[in-house]
């Protein structure tokens, strides 16, 4: 009886694919010339090196978080999951000349939906890079992540990691 009781209240372990948010070349978070994301400390992840600025969601989900800068953008997915979109290294220094956000906080998103457009050739003029960091900012509720390392990648389409939430 009371397992029964108990055993209603576990959360069932969910599983979600992360696509791509981005066309491009899928690289190690490891490799990304930034130490704050390649010894992980916002989170575990991967990263992309684009080869256009057509930014989409990578999961169904919620908008949370657009910086004022519209170089980062903060999702929540259907299973809880926050993810950081951080496009470029070192964008943050240019205001948000040459990105446009096509969503605000608030929005619900599918996979595919455009979130940001952002000039590359811009970016690669001002910034430090246009390496594309992928993050799970609450990996306190992950149970196994499954990364893709490498290889040519297209948004909306391409998986780059599958996640086991707890």
């Amino acid at each position: 009886m009371l397992k029964k009781l108990f055993g209603k209240k576990q959360e069932k372990v969910s599983e979600e694919t992360v696509f791509s948010p981005l066309n491009g070349q899928l690289i190690e978070i490891e490799k990304v010339p930034d130490p704050v994301f390649s010894q992980k400390m916002m989170g575990d992840g991967v990263a992309i090196e684009p080869t256009d600025g057509k930014v989409v969601s990578p999961v169904d989900g919620e908008i949370i978080q657009l910086f004022h800068t519209k170089h980062a953008i903060g999702i929540k997915s259907s299973s809880g999951m926050e993810l950081l979109i951080h496009i470029g290294l070192e964008t943050v220094n240019m205001n948000g000349e040459g990105f446009e956000a096509h969503v605000k906080e608030g929005d619900k998103v599918s996979v595919g939906d455009p979130l940001i457009t952002c000039d590359l050739d811009l970016i690669n003029e001002k910034a430090t890079s246009t390496v594309t960091p992928i993050v799970i900012t609450n990996g306190d509720i992950v149970e196994s992540l499954s990364k893709e390392n490498s290889g040519s990648v297209q948004n909306g389409q391409s998986k780059i990691f599958q996640v086991k939430i707890k």
